[in-house]
């Protein structure tokens, strides 16, 4: 199927590893020109000439750290006046886990800057360009915490919750320009976090890794971690000119895990 986004510029944030590196290699493969963003900007440089190479687009890297306010207001001036990306995927890190009760102001407001806050003014960044040309496309990553929140994390669980509601209320401004507003919540993904996640719980566990594996395959229905290339691949297609008719929906790639409807 082409998707028919070829020759359209795309932003993708967190784009020096794992899920957001997998989208941003899925949108070049469809032939979109790719600015990729993240704090790793010795790995982004590498990473840039992959995508140069194997696609044959133009591709640029940017260092962002999306906890620096400064830095997202800056970004987002060459979002409206170099930029003008097509399509953009915003897709951050999570903040540190733990309980509920006594998370330091500091954590909450550095969360909030960096997952929400970092959230609405790049997508508002985004959209100028995008509503001049009647089209569109925005996906958030979240987390399985905002269907199903997670004990170890509810920082994470608040504000990421908080990013759902806005894309929701988003969607429904811009729906009439061709503009699509979704966010997509994955489950076990194959990922170098995953992977390090494993290796603690198995010296926690004080048991193989495989064991540990195999403990986590049991939870899901479809008995293994999904990869990078099955996320990737349904985020390029709601970021495509074929989902144009998916705005304001939450699309689970979880294997079934997530329990509730």
């Amino acid at each position: 199927m082409d998707l028919g986004i070829k020759g359209k510029t795309a932003l993708v944030l967190g784009a020096s590893q794992g899920i957001g590196a997998g989208i941003a290699r899925a949108l070049a493969a469809e032939g979109c020109n790719v600015i990729v963003g993240a704090r790793r900007e010795d790995v982004l440089a590498e990473f840039v000439e992959e995508l140069k190479s194997t696609h044959g687009v133009e591709a640029e890297a940017y260092a962002i750290d999306m906890t620096d306010k400064a830095g997202v207001a800056e970004m987002c001036e060459k979002i409206r006046s170099d930029w003008q990306p097509d399509i953009l995927l915003n897709n951050a890190g999570g903040p540190p886990g733990g309980n509920i009760i006594g998370v330091e102001d500091e954590i909450w407001e550095a969360s909030l800057q960096a997952l929400l806050m970092s959230v609405i003014r790049i997508s508002e960044a985004a959209l100028d360009a995008m509503i001049e040309r009647k089209w569109g496309r925005i996906l958030t990553v979240t987390s399985s915490g905002v269907i199903a929140p997670i004990p170890t994390i509810p920082v994470s669980n608040v504000v990421r919750s908080g990013i759902v509601s806005y894309s929701k209320t988003l969607s429904n401004e811009v729906a009439k320009h061709g503009i699509t507003v979704n966010t997509i919540v994955p489950g076990r993904i194959d990922t170098e976090r995953t992977v390090n996640m494993d290796k603690f719980a198995s010296e926690k566990q004080g048991i193989s890794v495989e064991e540990v594996q195999k403990k986590s395959w049991a939870q899901i229905p479809a008995g293994r971690y999904g990869s990078v290339e099955e996320f990737a691949d349904v985020a390029a297609f709601l970021l495509s000119e074929r989902a144009s008719y998916v705005t304001g929906s939450q699309i689970r790639i979880d294997g079934g895990t997530i329990k509730n409807v």
